[in-house]
């Protein structure tokens, strides 16, 4: 969804962008086999194949069925399997039990792709705008649902006994640690947060409005694996001082003790990836930590999560399309920070801003309504994008947001401190 009307997309551009984002999805799936795409390894994560059908389920629908007067849908059955939570839309199947969805097979779910995707580039050049720029939004949550495929896949593969790689990678060359940490001073006093252009956004990143900073500084980089064992080795996650009160609950009543995917051996400690298990790499920016997580890691450090509109006042005036981002299908990991680090790509950064309205935020009306507003309650905001985010997909206002517990996503942490 936008904060207000964008310019109007050529069909011939829309239609490019369209085809490279559906072409992407289907490469990211190419290592699976059938069985791999039907699973769901928990309730939050989905099925690959469900993702794929999904995102082609809302194009299917909110684009063809509602403008495109003689088009008949693919499947009767399929707006029951794979609506996700659009209250408008009626019934659905249970998303704790995606993974029962054996069929439609890959292959079927595939052809449905391409049957949606043929019919949308035929009625491109005539779509009303409306239309149109609901094909754009399909785009734009497709690349959010590609992200979401690639995590749940990760977390999938680390529930086989044998952990297995989807994307083999040679082994890496071990790199120098970032120097210490250094600190940049932001901007105080009020500013102006929010979208506020012409170009595409979804409805929470605006209105634009006033945000008043009181002086601060924020880390010129995110936390390394290496410090992150730092905290560990300290008794960090032992240590009830600098956990908050849900924190601590959490961390004992599920026996957390390290970052997901991380287990200790006799020659220290491993990650599971996308490529296997390996060593972690001491200079790649820590991820896989939930709000919790990162929270106590600030206390122990002695400064703070920043507030979302810290980051954004100073991510503002960065290349959103700079950094470690999602460029093709392969493997994705962080990788060691460059020279003065930098604020997109690798990790999503937690802030320690709620997920909440901004003053004058409305959702429009109809189904795509439900896109956004209805999740305000309980989650935290993170900030500019991962390695597994697709390049060109984030901007310095995008809001991310998860429950506090979640850490399944490529999250991070950077710090920040009051001056």
């Amino acid at each position: 969804m936008r904060t207000r009307t964008a310019p109007k997309a050529d069909p011939s551009s829309l239609a490019a962008r369209f085809q490279a984002v559906r072409g992407l999805s289907v490469a990211l799936v190419a290592p699976l086999s059938d069985a791999d795409a039907s699973v769901q390894s928990m309730d939050d994560a989905s099925p690959a194949k469900w993702h794929l059908a999904h995102t082609t389920w809302f194009l299917e629908t909110f684009v063809l069925r509602d403008f495109v007067s003689d088009y008949a849908l693919y499947d009767d059955r399929f707006p029951f399997l794979f609506n996700s939570y659009y209250e408008a839309e009626g019934q659905r199947h249970a998303r704790g039990r995606r993974g029962m969805v054996t069929r439609p097979a890959l292959g079927e779910v595939i052809a449905y792709r391409a049957h949606v995707d043929a019919a949308v580039l035929a009625a491109l050049p005539d779509l009303a705008d409306a239309a149109r720029d609901l094909v754009m939004l399909g785009c734009h949550h497709e690349e959010q649902h590609q992200e979401l495929l690639i995590t749940d896949v990760l977390h999938l593969m680390a529930q086989n006994p044998i952990e297995p790689a989807v994307w083999p990678a040679a082994r890496k060359v071990p790199v120098a640690m970032p120097g210490p940490l250094g600190w940049i001073e932001g901007v105080a006093g009020v500013i102006e947060i929010g979208h506020g252009g012409d170009d595409f956004a979804f409805d929470c990143e605006g209105p634009r409005h006033a945000a008043l900073l009181s002086p601060h500084a924020l880390a010129t980089r995110t936390v390394t694996n290496g410090e992150w064992a730092d905290f560990i080795a300290d008794g960090g996650y032992a240590d009830a001082r600098h956990w908050l009160s849900d924190g601590w609950a959490w961390v004992r009543g599920q026996a957390i003790f390290a970052p997901l995917y991380w287990e200790r051996s006799d020659s220290g400690w491993t990650r599971f990836g996308l490529d296997g298990r390996r060593a972690i790499d001491p200079a790649a920016p820590v991820t896989h930590v939930s709000f919790y997580e990162a929270d106590a890691y600030a206390s122990w450090a002695g400064a703070r999560l920043p507030s979302e509109a810290e980051w954004e006042a100073m991510a503002s005036a960065q290349d959103p399309e700079s950094g470690n981002q999602l460029d093709a299908a392969g493997p994705v990991e962080p990788r060691p920070a460059t020279a003065g680090g930098g604020w997109f790509g690798d990790v999503w950064e937690w802030t320690g801003s709620a997920f909440r309205p901004y003053p004058g935020f409305r959702a429009v009306e109809g189904a795509v309504g439900e896109y956004n507003g209805k999740f305000m309650s309980g989650q935290c905001v993170l900030r500019g994008g991962s390695c597994a985010t697709p390049r060109g997909h984030v901007r310095a206002s995008y809001r991310n947001f998860f429950y506090p517990h979640q850490r399944w996503q490529f999250t991070g942490v950077r710090l920040a401190k009051d001056l």
